[in-house]
């Protein structure tokens, strides 16, 4: 489905229907403790772990796929078909489904740029949202769909599914097992190549419009060649491995530091192994200062894994009786004193993606509170973004620790937002 003029004004103007009648009395989530909830999936790449995850969850149907790769579409079709009796409608253009008032709540996987503009539409229309990390692209965005939820009252959840698989892990550090905790440190480590060496090769019949859709045209580099994965290594288009990967242990960091907001941020790196058109860094390290509330740092290494040296936890606090290790199996935890024996260790109770889609589900019914509310989500997406923009300033970056304001950084302002495409400016 190509996005004419007429048809984008078209689709506004259903869209703002759709929202004036979200707003009336009966907005089917007021009864949704006793019944079978409607849902949406968006983007089915990191989507079909969605599609997989609901599957295997009762009292709910997958009641629309969306996606702009046909082939992908496809896919998710037929691995619906394989486990849910009931009909599923695919679509090209996700906004067409915020037509539907009968759909309780959109699943949204697509990449960053797309995260709070669609989320923002699904929220206008009534629908309740599950949002993948990091929720967001820029710090404006990451204002924006926090207020979007509290202006619209919906459900929000962002994926960073640490935060349901290390909750007994985090309650324990809350609870002085380690005593007050100083410090907390993760790692990421991995094998990447260079771009160019494994070309992913995108299909001749994918929507180009509705794939850009809110990103402005970029003369520098042709967006072809980076679908459907790359596209994170490009500052026009995504948050690099910070963003990527960074965000999940960046959250349980703050979360267990019992922190908002940093006061001060560095991030140094560079693209060290191959010479390419990447912008973003492949290896560094972004540090966080927290104040009186500890600090913490993100060491990356993305090209190479450092087998030598990997540690035997993925995320680490240091505090004053000894070390909290959440282990690489992202559902155990290792206790050790302060010489390093270990001392304890801790399971929680695993499920994967199931279990925090599960949470989300039961908050939608009124049975249980978030795990990841899409206010604490965004203060950890926000150390992400503020650590790119550290980065590509060269700059400590200084922020109020009250509100995540950045304090007197000129060049760092004209990073806090993007300009959009018309017809996709995402709006209160």
């Amino acid at each position: 489905m190509n996005l004419t003029r007429r048809s984008v004004l078209k689709s506004t103007v259903l869209l703002a229907a759709g929202a004036a009648l979200s707003r009336l009395p009966n907005l089917r989530a007021a009864d949704a403790a006793g019944r079978k909830l409607r849902v949406a999936v968006v983007g089915l790449s990191r989507g079909l772990a969605h599609v997989r995850a609901l599957l295997t969850l009762p009292d709910v149907e997958i009641a629309y796929l969306a996606e702009v790769d046909p082939n992908r579409l496809a896919i998710g079709m037929k691995t619906v078909a394989e486990k849910q009796s009931s009909g599923c409608q695919p679509v090209t253009d996700f906004r067409r489904i915020l037509e539907d008032r009968t759909v309780d709540a959109i699943f949204i996987a697509t990449p960053n740029f797309w995260h709070t503009p669609a989320a923002l539409l699904a929220m206008q229309a009534g629908k309740h949202v599950y949002v993948e990390k990091p929720g967001s692209q820029n710090p404006h965005e990451a204002e924006l769909i926090v207020a979007a939820q509290k202006k619209y009252g919906r459900v929000v959840q962002m994926g960073n599914q640490r935060r349901t698989w290390f909750k007994g892990a985090i309650e324990a550090l809350h609870g002085g097992v380690i005593g007050k905790t100083r410090f907390g440190r993760t790692f990421y480590y991995s094998r990447r190549g260079a771009l160019g060496n494994n070309p992913r090769k995108a299909p001749a019949d994918l929507d180009w419009n509705l794939w850009q859709g809110p990103v402005t045209d970029d003369a520098r580099h042709d967006m072809k060649a980076y679908v459907h994965y790359d596209w994170h290594w490009l500052w026009h288009w995504g948050n690099g491995e910070l963003g990527n990967n960074g965000v999940h242990c960046l959250d349980i960091l703050r979360w267990g530091l019992q922190a908002d907001y940093a006061e001060r941020i560095t991030y140094l790196g560079n693209r060290y192994w191959f010479e390419d058109t990447q912008e973003t860094p492949d290896t560094g390290t972004a540090i966080y200062d927290f104040g009186k509330k500890g600090g913490c740092e993100w060491v990356q290494s993305s090209v190479h894994p450092r087998a030598a040296e990997k540690p035997r936890s993925e995320i680490m606090f240091y505090g004053e009786n000894g070390t909290l290790g959440l282990n690489f199996d992202w559902e155990s935890w290792t206790i050790s004193d302060p010489a390093g024996q270990e001392i304890s260790r801790g399971r929680g109770k695993g499920g994967g993606d199931a279990a925090h889609i599960s949470n989300f589900l039961e908050a939608v019914r009124g049975h249980e509170t978030l795990n990841s509310p899409i206010v604490e989500g965004q203060k950890s997406a926000m150390m992400c973004h503020l650590g790119n923009i550290a980065l590509r300033t060269n700059t400590v970056v200084r922020c109020d620790p009250t509100t995540g304001k950045m304090l007197d950084n000129p060049a760092g302002e004209k990073l806090w937002r993007r300009e959009y495409r018309k017809g996709f400016e995402p709006t209160l």
